[in-house]
């Protein structure tokens, strides 16, 4: 059994999870997989697979990861080979045959990356420091699981120009947690709500609809790390390699396009004043 490290691009994807009709991540990994001989079809599942998490569409990883059965010479510069250039291995790792990337993992880390001009970072650490430790964050998910009890081991935030990047990790997260928590980070940095909105959302009692807190966009969400004690990942140097290219062409694209936004924008307040 060997476990990989995988880093993607979520945005062309509608999730992690396979789903029919539509690009997941996942289906990217099992056609790559098709095509080196290790299933025989797109639809069949790797003997042993498992995922550490599944991704809602848009969010983007730094270590997701996958473990199956397969044989000795695939690597992450092999797997790579198959892999659409949006989604790269990186490091791989020999694991028990017991091994389930899902349930063994300890805790699982994010970052998010808001996009907040004014914010107070102050108002945002305060925010943070009352959602960190065991919560019921059933206001704060989308889920209709009964246990919406959840420890974030650590909740940190930090301003970093217009943007607020938060940072968390937990022994589990619901569906849209992080994106919401986000969302409620930024209400409060922006002054758009009150501090005492944190305390209202961690009342168990269900909040009206109209006082609810949507999710942030994806774009901003990053899957950092799932932490396995056990397990010493290898880096594969081509793979890593391979990572800093195709990201660093993606970085230097979304500067372009913002530059090339910011352009057209200040064109049209120009031709609005001239006018």
């Amino acid at each position: 059994m060997r476990a990989f490290r995988i880093a993607y691009d979520g945005r062309p994807y509608h999730g992690f999870q396979r789903q029919p009709d539509v690009p997941t991540v996942e289906s990217a990994l099992f056609d790559a997989l098709c095509e080196l001989g290790i299933i025989d079809a797109p639809d069949e599942v790797p003997e042993g697979y498992a995922a550490a998490g599944r991704t809602d569409a848009g969010v983007s990883a730094v270590a997701q990861t996958v473990a199956f059965e397969c044989p000795d010479w695939l690597t992450p510069r092999a797997f790579n080979g198959q892999l659409p250039a949006h989604v790269r291995a990186w490091a791989s790792a020999d694991v028990p045959d017991d091994f389930h990337a899902t349930y063994d993992a300890t805790s699982r880390a994010y970052e998010c990356h808001l996009y907040a001009p004014g914010a107070d970072p102050e108002l945002a650490s305060a925010a943070m420091a009352k959602l960190a430790g065991t919560h019921d964050f059933a206001n704060l998910t989308a889920t209709s699981k009964d246990d919406t009890v959840r420890t974030l081991e650590t909740a940190t935030v930090e301003g970093d120009g217009e943007f607020l990047v938060f940072s968390v990790r937990a022994d589990g997260f619901l569906w849209e947690l992080v994106r919401r928590l986000g969302s409620l980070v930024r209400a409060v940095a922006t002054g758009a709500a009150p501090l005492s909105k944190v305390d209202r959302v961690l009342d168990p009692e269900p909040l009206p609809g109209h006082e609810g807190i949507p999710p942030a966009s994806p774009v901003g969400l990053v899957l950092v790390d799932a932490t396995y004690p056990r397990v010493v990942f290898e880096r594969d140097a081509r793979g890593v390699e391979s990572v800093q290219d195709v990201f660093e062409t993606k970085r230097a694209d979304a500067a372009t396009r913002a530059r090339a936004a910011g352009c057209v924008e200040t064109a049209v307040e120009k031709t609005e004043n001239d006018g």
